[in-house]
């Protein structure tokens, strides 16, 4: 039977936990993932995870904090005096923003905490410094 690859292109159904249960995503009633092995377009410890399967192979994937997003940067953490924020824009915790940085890139970051002065934003990726868990099926090998 033929096993996916490095160079190989695939697709996968998935569903990723927190240690604690929490679906954080899923292909569920979607189309499978397509990438190709090896590439860099998903996260480490899941591209590793890939090579070896056959179509209709499932496993379950743990994926350490290193291995997917990284670890929580303190220094992605900021206030922002919420003058500076246009009174246009809905701020709760939760909301996600587009900031631009000194030279013009967009950057996402969330909002943390609101005070009556400012506001927290983090520019981390809302699983950064967490491990994950993946059930994967490798659905095809294109």
């Amino acid at each position: 039977m033929t096993e996916a690859k490095s160079g190989d292109t695939v697709r996968i159904h998935y569903t990723g936990t927190l240690n604690d249960g929490t679906v954080f995503d899923s292909s569920q009633g979607r189309d499978p993932l397509e990438f190709t092995v090896g590439s860099g377009q998903i996260i480490p410890g899941l591209d590793k995870a890939i090579p070896g399967m056959s179509p209709g192979e499932k496993k379950s994937v743990p994926v350490p904090a290193d291995e997917a997003y990284g670890p929580h940067h303190p220094e992605g953490v900021t206030q922002v005096p919420r003058a500076d924020i246009p009174d246009n824009i809905p701020l709760e915790e939760g909301t996600m923003l587009q900031m631009s940085t000194p030279d013009g890139r967009q950057v996402p970051v969330t909002v943390t905490e609101l005070s009556a002065s400012e506001v927290t934003i983090d520019a981390n990726h809302q699983l950064a410094g967490k491990d994950l868990n993946f059930d994967i099926e490798l659905v095809e090998i294109a």
